[in-house]
């Protein structure tokens, strides 16, 4: 769903209020800021340590009463990619993740020597320290509340933008004067930056954006919109299960979890979001471990689905338990029926806070009431059952919060439609991006979307997409940048403008923190020049980067550019195919983005098609 406010009725209704919003500013201003950065996520912590670093007057405002977002979160076994290209501040954050855990008290209920050296690198070129890219949660939100203390930036937090149109952003000539919050607080600023999940700055200012999932014509992909019949990963139902009440019986009704509504046809798009989870923190360690509470509104009828799939033989529950210090874990999604919510958070990125609340607490009672019926209902199988007794929530996470995250997983919501629009085609090496400000490496990934019942009358679910980068791509300045006719003063570096498929590899939290000190250092090079950010001259921002030790390209020398390959070649990112191919970049070189494989499975029903377009002559092949 594309959205596009008129900025006719943003101005009449910014008319309606303007003096009741100037009073406002009055009473309730302090000061000017130089950056105001609205969302306490890593991203918005990284961003205001650069601003600060660069000599500017900035806060932090925003709903979050945490730091550090889905990196405090319970998001502890970091999605990486290809470590080499994560620079700048981003990097320095995982170098004092390794710092904390050098000290002899940062391990109260595990040897260090038995944690090892999982996950950690060692010192690189330029000074680079060790870096180490797992860790608890609480140990990731000391360390952004370190670095906030020592840049002396303040921290506005439980503070909730006014969304209603013409009440919570003032605009003058484009450009953002002041945000409002519900409290009655206005913070005015020069430059603004939307670090939130959810892009409510970025929406209330009237920027175009997009929710769902774009038809693969669209931008001419492969991968985006609906994928009917694509498994990749794990996460589906790999044997025969029905999906309806009483077996067989489609007029009994269909199990709680499924959905009655068809899928819809190949490569369309929707309004469908990937699904959200908590990454949970969970522990076997007695002294440490709370049992798993059985949830208000607990309904054991929810997991029916899952006692099918227990039924057909399946046992990977404890597969993504994946460990982090401390014998605690970073607990994610695995298999067909798991952690992820699916078809629960539709309505999520442009609800309104009270019904966000809902869909949160939906969310919760959903995956609480999971692990205590795996744990303790004993329809389970034993073995399941007994082991998944030993783990729990651990006692000193989220104290808060009774051990359960804070933070929800929100893998998607809206994504801005701006200067520049990244796609799987800037992802897979198909095309020069231009500008970069920052690179990913990881995964073209989305996370199932819904399930549905097949023509044959079984559950499958849809949406989970796994389709690996060939090499760090770059990621354009024009993708954090509104059009200049939206608004001059805005950056976003989380809700970037990008594709679904694209923004499933995008979406990683140092990628985050990467290109939020690329937003604030553009945002302070523009202020210092009285420039609209669209207008920056990239090569002096290119340089302040490079300075700042961000990293913006890299060579591989495992791979193959077919543009810079001599002859004729047809790769197979062109082919016609037929069947579930595996992608695969592992074994080196290859030409491109990687190659396709058969997983050693489905002999002779797969198929790829080459078309070479020639002209007239001989050639050799």
């Amino acid at each position: 769903m594309i959205q596009r406010f008129s900025r006719c009725s943003v101005l009449m209704l910014s008319c309606v209020v303007f003096g009741f919003l100037n009073q406002s500013i009055v009473a309730h201003a302090q000061q000017t800021y130089d950056v105001v950065v609205y969302g306490g996520t890593s991203a918005g912590v990284v961003a205001a340590i650069q601003a600060s670093r660069m000599g500017k007057s900035v806060v932090i405002v925003g709903p979050d009463k945490h730091l550090g977002g889905l990196t405090a979160g319970g998001l502890g076994w970091t999605d990486s990619g290809n470590k080499s290209a994560i620079g700048g501040i981003s990097r320095e954050f995982y170098e004092r993740v390794w710092k904390h855990y050098q000290r002899p008290e940062a391990w109260p209920w595990q040897a260090q020597a038995e944690f090892g050296n999982r996950n950690q690198s060692p010192p690189g070129k330029d000074g680079d320290a060790s870096s180490m890219w797992v860790f608890e949660p609480h140990v990731a939100e000391q360390i952004y509340e370190q670095l906030v203390a020592e840049h002396k930036i303040p921290v506005h937090r439980d503070q909730w933008l006014d969304r209603e149109p013409g009440r919570g952003v003032v605009m003058k000539d484009g450009r953002i004067t002041a945000i409002r919050m519900l409290g009655g607080q206005v913070y005015q600023g020069r430059m603004f930056i939307d670090a939130t999940y959810e892009g409510d700055l970025m929406a209330a200012a009237g920027v175009s954006f997009h929710v769902g999932r774009e038809a693969n014509r669209v931008y001419g992909e492969t991968w985006n919109g609906i994928q009917v019949g694509t498994l990749h990963h794990g996460h589906w139902f790999k044997k025969p299960v029905d999906p309806y009440v009483v077996p067989g019986d489609p007029s009994s009704g269909v199990l709680p979890r499924v959905s009655p509504d068809p899928p819809g046809e190949k490569g369309e798009g929707d309004h469908r979001v990937q699904a959200y989870c908590f990454r949970m923190c969970l522990t076997n360690h007695d002294e440490n471990r709370i049992p798993f509470p059985k949830p208000e509104g607990y309904d054991a009828s929810q997991y029916e689905l899952l006692l099918r799939v227990f039924a057909t033989g399946w046992r990977e529950t404890f597969a993504k338990f994946d460990p982090i210090p401390n014998y605690k874990t970073d607990t994610n999604n695995h298999g067909p029926f798991s952690t992820d919510n699916i078809g629960r958070n539709y309505d999520y990125p442009e609800a309104s806070y009270e019904r966000r609340r809902e869909i949160i607490r939906e969310h919760e009672v959903y995956q609480q009431g999971l692990m205590y019926f795996i744990a303790n209902d004993p329809r389970v199988p034993e073995d399941v059952r007994s082991k998944m007794a030993k783990w729990g929530l651990a006692k000193d996470e989220f104290t808060d919060n009774g051990g359960w995250p804070h933070q929800i997983y929100v893998r998607e919501a809206r994504r801005m439609i701006g200067q520049y629009v990244m796609t799987e085609h800037d992802c897979l090496d198909r095309r020069e991006t231009p500008e970069s400000v920052g690179m990913g490496s990881y995964t073209l990934d989305s996370h199932n979307v819904q399930r549905y019942i097949t023509p044959e009358g079984f559950v499958q679910n849809e949406g989970d997409i796994g389709v690996g980068a060939p090499r760090p791509y770059e990621i354009s300045y024009g993708s954090l940048t509104p059009k200049k006719d939206e608004c001059e003063n805005l950056l976003v570096p989380v809700c970037v403008s990008s594709s679904h498929i694209a923004y499933g590899s995008i979406r990683m939290e140092p990628v985050f923190m990467i290109l939020a000190q690329s937003a604030a250092t553009a945002a302070c090079m523009a202020l210092d020049q009285n420039l609209a950010v669209q207008d920056l001259p990239y090569e002096k921002l290119r340089e302040r980067l490079l300075a700042d030790k961000q990293v913006l390209e890299l060579e591989d020398a495992s791979r193959f550019s077919a543009r810079k390959m001599e002859g004729v070649v047809v790769d197979d990112g062109r082919a016609k195919l037929t069947g579930n191919w595996h992608a695969s970049s592992s074994i080196k070189p290859f030409v491109e983005h990687g190659y396709l494989h058969d997983a050693n499975e489905n002999k002779g029903a797969l198929s790829a098609e080459f078309t070479a377009e020639l002209k007239p002559g001989r050639y050799e092949v």
